[in-house]
């Protein structure tokens, strides 16, 4: 099986940036301060609330990230490790409150990340931000994101439970209009009517997370109905104690529903996962076949920002691999 996961060429579609800085980075830039085993990322560590798992990941992350350079330096050693798992597409956003803190514009930072891609993996890179950051100093930098050229889209991320701004749709039809693509987190932290928020008024056609959808059947349908897409992270979801375990993930149930998912990583910096685990636990752990795993993998390329040829060619190399089992 692992070898079967391995073959197959795989897309991450929901990745923080800042919470992917590979931990191996800070040990070796400050050992004392970075033990090389903390107990936050040990498989069993359970986050006791969110507000607990995002002082964890600023306090690990914001001392690194300081410069445009220092986006470059982590992403490169971060796409590395996703080559080394043959992932060939991957979808990343910074936090665009970042740009405030360390004086430096969006698409330089956009730039950084870019520019550390290696030949063979596609990378898009999405501005993240707050609910709340539509209505505060960042609105001038948010109202000039459809003229950042290599900015592939916005999401809307961080504590779920804030109140969804109103401005936001008429802001994020704009992005659309502009080629950009946008996304939105739903259904973590709170309930299925927040998934049906992002669809019917957001617009948005790209739920990040989105499995507490399955509490509501008919929140169910209208993603299946939409076209819409749930990009899940299980080890996430388990850490961050959304699910119980893997075994209670909804992951299976929402496909068997008609609603297509891709399967990421998140952040982790604090999960310690790679995209390889994912995979595996939904093999060892929930029973997918490798007609499932391969279908989640081409769920991946159904969504992904690349050339109709590039896509039907990774779909078409998913088939062989699968046939061969």
């Amino acid at each position: 099986m692992l070898d079967f996961i391995q073959a197959l060429p795989k897309t991450e579609t929901h990745l923080h940036v800042e919470g992917a800085l590979p931990y191996e980075l800070l040990h070796r830039w400050r050992p004392q301060e970075y033990p090389a085993h903390p107990p936050f990322r040990e498989r069993s560590y359970r986050y006791p609330s969110f507000p607990d798992f995002e002082r964890t990941l600023l306090s690990q992350a914001l001392p690194w990230f300081t410069s445009a350079d220092r986006y470059y330096e982590a992403c490169r050693e971060l796409f590395a490790g996703h080559v080394k798992q043959q992932v060939r597409y991957v979808e990343t956003s910074f936090h665009l409150p970042v740009t405030k803190f360390i004086n430096t514009p969006g698409p330089e930072i956009i730039a950084a990340i870019r520019a550390a891609a290696p030949a063979g993996l596609e990378v898009r890179v999405f501005a993240g931000m707050l609910r709340s950051d539509i209505t505060g100093d960042l609105r001038p930098t948010i109202d000039q994101l459809h003229e950042w050229d290599d900015l592939a889209g916005v999401d809307l991320h961080g504590y779920e439970q804030m109140p969804t701004e109103t401005g936001t749709a008429a802001i994020w039809a704009r992005l659309r209009a502009a080629g950009k693509v946008t996304k939105c987190h739903a259904g973590e932290f709170d309930g299925a009517a927040r998934v049906r928020e992002a669809i019917e008024e957001l617009g948005v056609t790209r739920i990040q997370h989105g499995v507490r959808a399955i509490e509501d059947a008919a929140v169910v349908r209208l993603a299946a109905d939409r076209g819409v897409t749930f990009d899940v992270c299980p080890l996430s979801n388990v850490g961050l104690r959304v699910v119980p375990s893997i075994a209670a993930h909804p992951i299976r149930r929402l496909m068997q529903a008609g609603v297509r998912c891709t399967v990421s990583t998140d952040d982790p910096l604090c999960f310690a996962n790679t995209l390889t685990e994912e995979y595996t636990v939904l093999a060892t752990e929930l029973g997918f076949t490798c007609a499932e795993l391969g279908q989640v993998a081409k769920n991946g390329w159904a969504v992904a920002s690349v050339p109709p040829a590039l896509r039907q060619a990774m779909q078409e190399e998913i088939d062989r691999i699968v046939a061969g089992r």
